[in-house]
């Protein structure tokens, strides 16, 4: 009778899981190496103005470039600094609750026969060109959004940020605002539909147990399971907004003072401020230009690495 050898287990990878692993490692290597050179490009083109301008350079409400010698540059970012937080915190207010019902909607009622549609229609939306969106809200939305406005205005004027000195409602932080919001949709609904979906069953059929209807299961296990996770896709869809360029400045009037009154039609925000002042830059402001990408860019890092944290935390402590 022939013996048969027993077989070696081997933790040893074989050739072509060394191959593979080395060109993943290699591509994900590489995404770093270029985000690091763009970083390392805007901060050493942009050190000469930190350097000359020092905090100002954040905190400054004004931005004049020196047209001769006798004249100083003053450049910052105050103002639009202040506009990318203000358009930004409408698209969150706006966009985040309206995601967190389309993810409850497509986890837990929409039909099984139309969620795979659904589900790649709301993820499609995530690759439309921005231009897209700025087109869309410039004919489609801006005429009704004046409406919103003046609503606001006439109603609640009483809240400062709702006031505004005359009706000039068109291209407005706020009307930006819901541009953003319709723009971060799609990424806050993936992540909160993600994390909805890996609520613990067990949970959810102890409380169907204890009599409750869909609706009090959600508000008692699903939404505090979720809750991290929303907030790390609020964080993701506020790193998209912080960002934008080509939307905003489709939208808004561009200009740079600062502005609390969200209805009243001026602002802007530091990426179309960008856009906007390159063309006829000169050397010294083209270097305040990028240092004001720089600043951008770190922002726009440091919400994003935040927000991809609190995700991976809520995935795996189920909270």
């Amino acid at each position: 009778m022939q013996t048969i050898s027993p077989r070696e287990i081997s933790t040893k990878p074989r050739r072509s899981d060394q191959f593979f692993r080395g060109v993943l490692s290699s591509f994900s290597m590489s995404s770093l190496v270029i985000l690091a050179l763009i970083g390392g490009f805007l901060a050493f083109r942009g050190f000469e103005v930190f350097k000359s301008q020092g905090l100002h350079f954040i905190t400054g409400w004004d931005w004049t470039a020196a047209q001769d010698t006798s004249q100083k540059d003053s450049f910052g970012l105050g103002a639009m600094a202040l506009g990318t937080l203000v358009i930004s915190a409408v698209a969150l207010v706006v966009g985040v609750p309206i995601s967190v019902l389309t993810a409850l909607f497509l986890t837990y009622y929409a039909p099984n026969r139309f969620k795979k549609f659904l589900i790649g229609l709301v993820d499609l939306m995530a690759s439309f060109p921005s231009i897209l969106y700025g087109l869309w809200g410039f004919i489609v939305l801006m005429p009704v959004a004046v409406k919103w406005a003046a609503w606001l205005n006439k109603y609640f004027d009483w809240i400062p940020i709702f006031k505004t000195p005359g009706p000039a409602f068109t291209r407005s932080p706020f009307i930006a605002g819901l541009v953003l919001a319709i723009m971060i949709i799609p990424i806050v609904t993936s992540v909160a539909r993600e994390v909805f979906s890996q609520t613990p069953l067990d949970r959810i059929q102890a409380a169907y147990a204890l009599g409750a209807t869909r609706w009090a299961m959600i508000r008692a296990v699903v939404l505090p399971f979720g809750a991290s996770g929303v907030v790390g896709g609020a964080m993701l869809g506020l790193g998209r907004a912080l960002g934008e360029t080509v939307a905003v400045y489709s939208v808004l009037n561009i200009v740079f003072k600062p502005n609390f009154q969200i209805l009243y039609g001026f602002g802007g925000n530091i990426a179309s401020m960008i856009v906007q002042k390159w063309g006829e830059a000169s050397l010294t402001e083209s270097k305040a230009l990028l240092a004001a990408g720089f600043t951008l860019f770190v922002l726009t890092l440091l919400v994003n690495l935040a927000a991809n944290a609190v995700v991976r935390r809520a995935v795996k402590s189920g909270r």
